[in-house]
């Protein structure tokens, strides 16, 4: 297992030097998004973190303003219309991500870890899968690296709870080490036909 301290520690290095580094492309990113849409090119929504937190997580906006309110609401997939052409671009290097950098300074997110997900999938969640937030959500993932999006949701969550269980320094750096092929092959972005996440049905 992780110490908090040294996860702290790690968290603050990494994501420090990456905030420094990756400044000038995300303000240029930011502009290109501001230019082709508008609306803030900065994307904020309610996530939970862990032990069930919610905070605001920060991201590159990739789609038109108010788009989870539109068409297939949180479901996204591969041709949706209410991509924008940068936005597309953002989704398939992941830089929509960079923002993330800035929860992982503020204490809210880990580099690595579980992905976080918005209250209405949380409030789903049966006992063993509440398990999933007994660590921080993370940039990356053991279930980011093996399917992503293109995972059924009930997968996906089995993939993170055995992250949970079996976390450590080792199994982190292999992490970021699959995350980095994982981002330039583009896989699993979207859901497919047996993956992402669905809505409850009405009743």
């Amino acid at each position: 297992m992780i110490s908090d301290p040294v996860n702290r520690a790690f968290d603050v290095l990494l994501a420090g030097v990456g905030s420094a580094i990756t400044a000038p492309v995300l303000a240029l990113l930011a502009l290109a998004i501001r230019i082709e849409s508008m609306g803030s090119p900065i994307y904020r929504q309610t996530r939970v973190g862990r032990d069930g937190a919610t905070f605001q997580i920060y991201k590159l906006r990739t789609m038109t303003h108010g788009a989870e309110f539109t068409g297939a609401g949180l479901a996204i997939q591969r041709g949706d219309a209410r991509i924008t052409r940068v936005g597309a671009i953002l989704r398939r290097l992941s830089l929509d991500e960079l923002p993330n950098l800035w929860n992982v300074l503020r204490g809210e997110m880990s580099i690595v870890g579980p992905r976080p997900t918005v209250p209405v999938q949380v409030q789903q969640y049966t006992q063993r899968e509440r398990g999933r937030l007994a660590v921080k959500p993370g940039i990356t993932g053991w279930a980011q690296v093996n399917g992503r999006a293109s995972l059924p949701w009930s997968e996906r969550i089995e993939l993170d709870l055995w992250y949970v269980e079996h976390r450590s320094p080792a199994l982190d750096l292999k992490i970021l080490a699959m995350t980095g092929r994982a981002v330039l092959s583009g896989q699993g972005l979207y859901k497919g036909k047996r993956g992402g996440w669905h809505p409850p049905s009405a009743t």
